[in-house]
């Protein structure tokens, strides 16, 4: 184990995920991994860097004042996509690593330009999400390396989520959502590519069909929203349906709506027996494994990180800078699931991908006490 030390961070954009990464890595009782240390933050609305700021702890900066700041090591982007070109491409140029929320860009042709400045400058860019460094799916990760269910020849996901934003959302910046390269394969889809890969292994090949539900202009229609009665524009697919063929020869099919109500489907069908997994936007939940003969029964899971863990992918890339070993939340990772977006949203028929990526380390189970302990490793 190399000397500990930790990393400076600075973050940029303090909305409505950033609460989670706040009381994850900043000084406190909830605080969770030890190697981050938050400087500061910022926020295209001072106001709210300010109350953040206060609430954490921490200083209140300008994105300037981040970038120029020889103290930060890592920039942690947690602007909406339609920023994070900009922000990251600042963030790269400054010689920061940098940590995003997902996607890293709204196109794949941004996403190669952002990949490809930071391997340029010898920096890291990671990418949430990170959900799938949780015991849910690391467990899973571990039954499926035992062989327990043979080998992988098909699956199903199916996530369904009723946005509807201009029915009942009263927060004005929600509609981010339904900008371009913000719709449910790019806003939630990202969850489920990193899991299957998690699992799987690359991907080679997709077959995707996108469209959008509804009205292209919707009306608020809420009272409280501050632009009721105004236009609400989809500007992305609403409703997506994918064929993954994977490296390894599974078959995988990939279903996902905003303009239905909550729900999700995650099956991996092997030789040998079944995986039923939870929802990939938490870190725990339920694994359940059927054999050939038998039921489903629920998995044990003797893993670490179950619990709202954001910034796990954070921490774990700085153990990466610290060891010089790869990140688990990659770059490559990231840019890879954009790809086959990118070929879904834009219906490129029996489109073969031009990226592929490692698949990540599982972690070691059984360090529960230090969880923090299995990013060293």
């Amino acid at each position: 184990m190399k000397p500990f030390k930790t990393f400076t961070v600075g973050v940029i954009g303090c909305g409505m995920i950033s609460p989670c990464y706040f009381r994850n890595l900043c000084d406190g009782d909830n605080k969770r991994f030890k190697i981050v240390k938050v400087k500061g933050c910022s926020d295209i609305k001072p106001e709210r860097a300010k109350q953040r700021a206060e609430e954490f702890g921490i200083l209140q900066m300008t994105n300037e004042e981040i970038l120029n700041d020889p103290e930060i090591d890592i920039v942690l982007n947690l602007t909406n996509h339609t920023s994070h070109v900009e922000v990251i491409e600042a963030a790269l140029r400054a010689g920061k690593h940098v940590y995003s929320e997902k996607m890293i860009a709204p196109t794949f042709e941004e996403g190669k330009y952002l990949y490809n400045l930071a391997k340029g400058k010898g920096l890291m860019l990671c990418a949430a999400p990170d959900t799938f460094l949780g015991s849910s799916m690391q467990t899973a990760r571990r039954l499926y390396d035992a062989g327990l269910i043979g080998e992988a020849v098909a699956g199903n996901a199916i996530m369904v989520r009723g946005y509807h934003h201009e029915r009942f959302r009263t927060d004005p910046e929600r509609r981010f959502a339904f900008c371009h390269g913000g719709g449910i394969i790019f806003d939630m889809g990202c969850y489920y590519f990193a899991s299957l890969i998690n699992l799987l292994g690359p991907i080679k090949t997709v077959s995707g069909f996108s469209q959008t539900r509804g009205a292209n202009e919707r009306v608020y229609m809420h009272p409280d929203q501050p632009h009721y009665g105004e236009i609400m524009k989809i500007e992305s697919p609403n409703n997506t349906a994918a064929i993954l063929e994977f490296e390894s020869g599974a078959l995988v099919t990939l279903t996902s709506t905003s303009e239905s109500v909550s729900e999700h489907y995650f099956m991996i069908h092997g030789t040998e027996g079944q995986l039923k997994l939870p929802d990939c936007n938490t870190y725990t939940g339920d694994v359940e494994m059927k054999l050939k003969t038998g039921d489903f029964m629920p998995m044990p899971k003797n893993f670490m990180f179950t619990e709202d863990c954001r910034g796990l992918g954070l921490a774990d890339m700085c153990y990466a800078i610290l060891n010089n070993r790869p990140p688990r939340a990659s770059g490559e990772l990231a840019l890879h699931m954009l790809e086959a977006a990118d070929a879904i949203t834009n219906q490129k028929g029996n489109y073969k991908m031009t990226t592929t990526c490692t698949r990540p380390a599982p972690f070691a189970q059984g360090i529960t006490e230090y969880p923090e302990m299995a990013l060293d490793l």
